[in-house]
C-alpha cells in the first residue's frame, strides 16, 4: 500500500508490477503520481512536464492533418484541370 501525497488516500500498488519513475493516477482525487521509491512504495505528485509533451503531440498531429488536407486539395485542383 502507498499513500497519495495529495489526499492521503491509500492506493494499492503491487511493487513487483511497477518501476521507479512509473506514473499512475490516484483513484480518489485523480492526481497524477510518480513512483519515487520501491521498497516501500513511495509516491510523489508527477511534474506537469509530461502534460506539456502531450500538448506538443496533439499540436503536431493537428499540423500533420492540416498538411494532409492541403495535399488532398491540390489533388482536387489537378483533377479539375483535366476536365478543362
Amino acid at each position: 500500500m502507498a499513500t497519495c501525497p495529495e489526499c492521503d488516500a491509500e492506493i494499492e500498488v503491487d511493487e513487483y508490477d511497477v518501476d521507479k519513475g512509473d506514473l499512475l493516477s490516484c483513484p480518489e482525487c485523480g492526481s497524477n503520481l510518480e513512483i519515487t521509491g520501491l521498497s516501500p512504495i513511495e509516491l510523489d505528485v508527477a511534474s506537469d512536464d509530461d502534460d506539456d509533451d502531450d500538448d506538443d503531440d496533439e499540436k503536431e498531429e493537428a499540423e500533420d492533418a492540416e498538411a494532409l488536407d492541403l495535399d488532398e486539395d491540390e489533388d482536387v485542383e489537378e483533377e479539375e484541370d483535366w476536365d478543362e
